[in-house]
């Protein structure tokens, strides 16, 4: 049995679809987190996958963000699943049960807890050595405490303590438990790319709660199985309760530079300058008797988290039919409710408008499209008179025209000039007698009038000094408008270079809240990295000036 928990940070940015993604961890259970989706934005490709069952958690408050899901093969589907972790969301057969004392927390906040799509728990049934057991995984995204919210920190802690809570009644109800996700914490310094920069490292309240989830400090592998079970022991006669190992320091208790986290705004992740925050946790009997192996995945690219992947001797039994909670069971992807995108589909356009209202079968894609193209079965289109009822009449719809129309330059009638040219030339010439014949004409009023029926060629040339001026006096608003908004916007200042590495520098600016939140900055432009790495990011720093 293998298991594999990544933070992937947005489901939708697997180009070449979901399942080749989930093939190429070549697990029977993936836990992913970070998925960034909510149920209207669920679509059938992510959410069915073909040789998988899948089962989702949502945020309630926020779309695209958080969000838990944990991807099962067939060969392993669950007997029981649920969302969440206090039974608030619960309320379908075949859930897991066992939700523990709730008693150190108010309604109001068991639902905030549940209420940003941070867990998923499925059940399996496993063969241990011929002995039929049951293993249930816990699949969490853990809150991060931002520093500029305050109210986050208790949250987090609340969140700690909530699983906690929930794993250990599970524990005590007979199943093995598995907790694996984003758990936002490193633990130990070891586990921290400058653990030096952090005021009060050990004192951090994530870590102290690690301290307690955790049951020993493992620091030789050969002795670990030894302290194991005498832990194990210990425990289960005392108070019943067994706790939790650490999967990956069980077997790399030395291991430095592990980590599963990177800056991707720093570029940390071509230093190695990162933070080991995504755990598989076990409790200590399943560890010490049935993995034998577990490893991080820094290798695999496609999130600023890596996989971490565990491995045990133990075979799965699949149940023959997934849970309630299974999100092939969700009515829009069962053709029992259609989803608003499925009315958006574009339509042919010859398709008879009475033959588009008939039943089609909603959970088959293929056989839509094919009802689409030819309603019914039949080819022949019907009359169109046969569309509306004979007692109804309706009134010839007129074309509309395209708008790009009413932009066009009016076209000129060429023989409407034509016939203008002659008309005034027939004027001149008649004009030209009367003044012959008739001496009392006056010839200034001839003069005069003659500029109005001038020659196509001189009409032309007027038109063109015209538009020959209009365009010079465009040309010289448009340089002037230009000179103004280049004095205006002048432009980002030029990057100088950064004093180690004389290579040009980037330019950043503060977005934290703040007597400096809008200004800029230089900084080396290498990633970030440890202070005794020539390869990573010196520390030069300039404030961009104002004016400049």
């Amino acid at each position: 049995m293998k298991i594999v928990t990544w933070n992937i940070n947005g489901i939708r940015t697997f180009r070449n679809g979901i399942k080749k993604a989930l093939d190429s961890l070549d697990a029977d259970i993936i836990c992913v987190q970070e998925t960034k989706v909510t149920r209207d934005l669920l679509d059938e490709r992510t959410a069915i996958v073909d040789g998988y069952n899948s089962y989702f958690s949502y945020s309630r408050g926020r779309s695209g963000y958080s969000g838990v899901a944990t991807y099962c093969k067939d060969q392993a589907t669950p007997f029981a699943a649920e969302e969440g972790l206090t039974g608030l969301l619960t309320s379908h057969d075949g859930a897991v049960r066992c939700y523990g004392d709730h008693t150190e927390f108010s309604n109001e906040e068991l639902q905030l807890l549940d209420n940003e799509g941070r867990a998923v728990i499925t059940q399996h049934k496993i063969n241990c050595e011929g002995e039929a057991r049951f293993v249930t995984v816990i699949n969490v995204y853990c809150p991060r405490a931002d520093p500029e919210k305050p109210e986050r920190k208790q949250f987090k802690l609340q969140f700690y303590k909530l699983l906690q809570c929930r794993a250990e009644a599970i524990l005590k109800s007979g199943s093995h438990v598995i907790v694996l996700g984003d758990v936002n914490t490193s633990h130990k310094p070891i586990d921290h790319c400058d653990p030096n920069e952090i005021d009060d490292f050990e004192e951090n309240p994530g870590r102290k709660w690690l301290n307690g989830f955790l049951h020993i400090d493992q620091d030789n592998h050969e002795t670990n199985e030894e302290k194991v079970e005498e832990e194990h022991e210990a425990q289960v006669n005392h108070s019943g309760a067994r706790k939790f190992v650490d999967m990956f320091r069980f077997f790399h208790p030395t291991r430095t530079n592990a980590f599963t986290c990177w800056s991707t705004m720093t570029g940390a992740r071509q230093t190695n300058y990162g933070t080991r925050i995504d755990y598989i946790f076990a409790d200590c009997q399943l560890a010490k008797e049935h993995f034998v192996g577990a490893d991080i995945m820094p290798e695999v690219e496609g999130s600023d988290h890596c996989p971490v992947w565990g491995h045990l001797s133990c075979s799965l039994i699949p149940s023959l039919k997934p849970p309630a909670f299974c999100t092939q069971y969700l009515p829009e992807f069962t053709g029992k409710q259609q989803k608003l995108s499925r009315f958006l589909v574009k339509m042919d356009q010859k398709v008879p408008q009475s033959n588009i209202f008939e039943s089609l079968p909603g959970s088959q894609e293929e056989e839509e499209r094919r009802e689409n193209l030819i309603p019914s079965g039949r080819g022949e289109k019907r009359p169109a008179e046969s569309v509306l009822p004979k007692a109804k009449k309706t009134k010839t719809a007129k074309p509309q025209g395209n708008l790009l129309a009413f932009f066009k330059p009016k076209t000129v009638n060429v023989s409407s000039i034509e016939s203008t040219d002659k008309e005034c030339k027939n004027n001149l010439n008649q004009g030209e007698m009367n003044s012959t014949q008739n001496p009392s004409v006056n010839p200034r009023a001839t003069d005069t009038a003659a500029p109005s029926c001038e020659s196509k060629e001189d009409r032309k040339t007027v038109k063109v000094d015209s538009s020959t001026s209009q365009t010079l006096t465009h040309a010289s608003d448009s340089k002037k408008g230009s000179v103004f908004w280049k004095s205006v916007l002048k432009g980002p200042p030029p990057a100088p270079s950064c004093k180690v590495h004389g290579e040009p520098c980037v330019l950043r600016t503060v977005k934290k809240e703040g007597p400096n939140v809008g200004k800029q900055f230089f900084v080396c432009a290498r990633p970030q990295g440890h202070s005794s790495n020539p390869e990573a990011r010196c520390n030069f720093f300039a404030w961009v000036e104002k004016g400049k």
